[in-house]
C-alpha cells in the first residue's frame, strides 16, 4: 500500500504527464514550489522584506491584458440573459 514502490511512482508520473500534459508539468512544479516557499516563510517570518522589493518577472501578465472568459454555448441556442 502507498508509493514505496518505484513502479507505483513511475505510473502515478506517466498518468500525470498524460492528464496534464508536458508542457503544464514544469508550471505547475514551479507554482508548487514557489507557494510551498510563501508558506514556510509566512510561517518562519522571513522573506516578508524580500518579496516586497523583488521585482516582478517579464513573463508575467496582468489579469487586464488577457482575455475574458466567455461562457460555453451549445450550438443552435440563444445565450440566456439573467432576468431583470
Amino acid at each position: 500500500m502507498g508509493l514505496s514502490n518505484p513502479i507505483h511512482i513511475a505510473f502515478v508520473l506517466m498518468l500525470l504527464l498524460l492528464v496534464f500534459g508536458a508542457r503544464r508539468l514544469p508550471e505547475m512544479g514551479r507554482s508548487l514550489g514557489s507557494g510551498m516557499r510563501g508558506f514556510k516563510d509566512s510561517l518562519t517570518g522571513e522573506g516578508e522584506n524580500e518579496a516586497l522589493s523583488a521585482p516582478q518577472p517579464e513573463h508575467v501578465v496582468a489579469a487586464a491584458d488577457t482575455p475574458a472568459a466567455t461562457p460555453l454555448i451549445p450550438h443552435g441556442s440563444e445565450p440566456r440573459t439573467p432576468a431583470a
